[in-house]
């Protein structure tokens, strides 16, 4: 059985976004090989409070590092929703720390043969090097990395001042970072989850990428659907955190703007620093009776919100890897996204439709006119329902993405042809 070392810094089955996403790779992996997970010591009560299956955990401290850097990139971001450059940046000595623990707890296990592969899942900006990757004395897997995504021209200047964004100006800045590039010479593969993130890697190790999306669905969470039942009331979902880039108040004004969606219902689900503009517009347009907000929601209420919902609308302009979309598709829900970044790679004329990028007013329009099309058309809802259910389920259920995983794994170790994500088995 492959024996793997895996770091996942970001690694909680209770927090949202990036940390459960490493938790269910982790664990998923663990079911099919002999793997010790190192995190961190944050992460340690909720992970022995539902466990993590067959995996080995051990938990490193790098608060010494951390703790500081955290409070004052909160207070610098005015929060911890906007200014994600500013917050990745600042991580970046933290992360150091949090290696150097894993290697003085590891190295001499790594020169013993303990290992055969050393692979870090989180954190998954491709701006964070790995040290790791320079010190093992074992093969390296670097990834599923996610990042590159440039602002769309149309809202770069209005949505980078209002996000705090100011770093990405210069965000190319980390290639300067020490360990840079030995994490990218250094590593025998390097997954990158989307084309934007491909497409930022260094050209040298282009050979060694394989594209391996980070996001994936939990089956016994959101796999199980139940039939809809018949209703001219139709449910649109929009489920994400309240913040500028994923434009939530874009969706809302669809309604306002379209008498056809007046008699439908809207329901939207997310934290944020929108939510006062977004309560505040519902109230001057009068939708009082047709958009709920309902606030943030565990993953179980989430799923049991798509299983009752027809269609899901995204009009995130700026989305990395999109897991609600993935997990809206497993429930079987049409969803109406933006073409760009992961929704655009998500979804097709098969499973979706996609509307172009443009201003507020544009999509606005371009959304309602999606929307008022499905809405009326209870077929084309559970044909493109019942493709996009099937493609989440075929490639992004955790077990099938851990089985590709371990392809990865013999790759690096130069056993076997070079993965395909996308091949069907």
């Amino acid at each position: 059985m492959m024996r793997v070392l895996i770091l996942a810094d970001q690694c909680n089955p209770e927090w949202p976004s990036l940390p459960v996403v490493g938790y269910k790779a982790a664990r998923a992996i663990a079911d099919h090989a002999d793997v010790v997970v190192v995190t961190h010591v944050r992460n340690r009560a909720n992970i022995e409070k539902v466990g993590f299956g067959r995996a080995i955990v051990h938990y490193v401290d790098n608060e010494y590092v951390a703790r500081r850097l955290w409070k004052f990139a909160t207070w610098l971001r005015g929060g911890t929703h906007i200014a994600w450059t500013t917050a990745i940046a600042l991580s970046y000595p933290s992360y150091l720390a949090f290696e150097w623990e894993v290697w003085k707890s590891f190295r001499g296990e790594l020169r013993g043969g303990r290992f055969d592969v050393v692979h870090r899942i989180t954190p998954m900006s491709p701006t964070l090097p790995s040290p790791m990757a320079k010190w093992s004395p074992i093969p390296f897997v670097l990834g599923p990395l996610n990042g590159g995504l440039k602002w769309p021209q149309v809202f770069r200047a209005e949505l980078v001042a209002r996000e705090r964004d100011w770093l990405s100006y210069v965000r190319s800045a980390y290639r300067a970072f020490p360990f840079h590039g030995a994490s990218y010479a250094r590593s025998a593969a390097v997954l990158a989850a989307f084309q934007h993130t491909i497409d930022d890697l260094p050209r040298k190790a282009r050979a060694r990428v394989v594209e391996f999306p980070e996001i994936g669905v939990d089956p016994d969470v959101f796999g199980k659907v139940a039939e809809r039942p018949c209703s001219k009331r139709r449910t649109i979902l929009f489920v994400g955190r309240l913040v500028p880039y994923k434009l939530p108040q874009v969706v809302v004004r669809a309604f306002a703007d379209c008498p056809a969606l007046r008699g439908h219902r809207l329901v939207i689900v997310g934290e944020g620093p929108e939510r006062a503009a977004i309560e505040a517009l519902i109230q001057s347009r009068g939708l009082g009776n047709e958009v709920e907000m309902l606030g943030w929601k565990t993953q179980a209420e989430v799923a049991a919100l798509m299983r009752d919902a027809d269609i899901f609308a995204f009009p995130s302009i700026r989305e990395l890897g999109a897991g609600a979309v993935v997990e809206a598709m497993a429930c079987g829900l049409a969803c109406v996204v933006v073409d760009y970044g992961a929704p655009g790679r998500l979804i097709d004329a098969d499973r979706g439709i996609k509307v172009a990028v443009g201003s507020h007013e544009e999509l606005a329009r371009s959304f309602g006119e999606a929307l008022e099309r499905l809405v009326s058309d209870e077929h084309t809802i559970r044909r493109l329902g019942a493709a996009a259910r099937e493609h989440a389920m075929r490639f992004y259920c955790w077990d099938v993405k851990a089985k590709k995983m371990l392809k990865v794994y013999e790759w690096a170790l130069g056993r076997g042809a070079a993965p395909d994500f996308w091949s069907i088995e």
